[in-house]
C-alpha cells in the first residue's frame, strides 16, 4: 500500500503520509507501525507498543473467561426401582450438581422385560423432579432413546452457589494464539483493534 492514514501513540491524528515515512516516524518513537483497519481507503495504521498491547489484550481476555460460568451436564444413571438409600444418595448429588450451576441429565436404564413397563421409569423420573422441585426444572421433558429414558433438569434462577476453584489447568492441545501478520513490509496487521480514535480527516499542509 502506497500511503496510510496514521493515529499516533496518543490517538491523535497524524494525517495520510506514504507508508515509508509512517515506518520511519513509527522507529524513531521506538514503536511499531500496526494496521487496525484495512478496509479503509487508505488503510488506518495507528503507532504503538504491539507486544505491549497484545499483552494488555491477552490479560482482558483471560479475565473474561475467569468470569464466564462454564455449565455442564452431569449424567446421573437410575434404575425403574432404584431402592431408597440409593435414590436419596444420588438426590444428594443432583442437588449439589444443580447448587454448582450445571444442568443433570437423569437416565433411566431398563433391563429385561422392563422396557415394556415405560411407566416405571416416568415415575422414578417424576420422584425426583419432586425432590428438588425447590431448586431445578425441567429443560427436556422425559424420552426414550433405545432402552434408556432421557430427561433433563437445569437449577432455578437465584439458586446457584458456584463453589469457589483454584485456578485452571494450563490448556493441553491447540495451538498458541498466531503472531502479527504483515499487511506490508514493516506493517503489523492488529489482531484486534485498539480503542477507535477520531474520524477526523487529517490536515493538509
Amino acid at each position: 500500500m502506497p500511503e496510510v492514514r496514521v493515529i499516533g501513540a496518543d490517538g491523535s491524528q497524524v494525517g495520510i503520509m506514504p507508508t515509508h515515512e509512517a515506518l520511519k516516524l513509527a522507529e524513531e518513537q521506538g514503536l511499531e507501525l500496526v494496521e487496525v483497519n484495512p478496509r479503509a481507503a487508505p488503510p488506518v495504521c495507528r503507532v504503538m507498543d504491539y507486544g505491549r498491547f497484545k499483552y494488555e489484550t491477552s490479560k482482558k481476555e483471560k479475565a473474561s473467561r475467569k468470569h464466564q460460568a462454564t455449565v455442564v451436564l452431569k449424567e446421573i444413571k437410575l434404575r425403574p426401582k432404584t431402592d431408597v438409600h440409593d435414590l436419596n444418595f444420588k438426590l444428594n448429588h443432583i442437588r449439589r450438581f444443580l447448587a454448582e450451576g450445571n444442568k443433570c441429565k437423569l437416565v433411566i436404564v431398563f433391563r429385561g422385560r422392563e422396557i415394556v413397563h415405560p411407566e416405571t421409569g416416568e415415575s422414578m423420573l417424576k420422584t425426583v423432579v419432586d425432590a428438588v422441585a425447590d431448586i431445578a426444572m425441567v429443560e427436556q421433558k422425559p424420552a426414550m432413546e433405545g432402552r434408556r429414558m432421557i430427561m433433563v433438569i437445569a437449577p432455578r434462577g437465584g439458586v446457584i452457589k458456584r463453589v469457589p476453584t483454584g485456578p485452571g489447568p494450563a490448556p493441553t492441545g491447540g495451538s498458541p494464539p498466531a503472531g502479527p501478520t504483515s499487511a506490508s513490509p514493516g506493517v503489523t496487521q492488529a489482531s484486534a483493534p485498539p480503542p477507535p480514535a477520531s474520524a477526523k480527516p487529517p490536515a493538509k499542509s
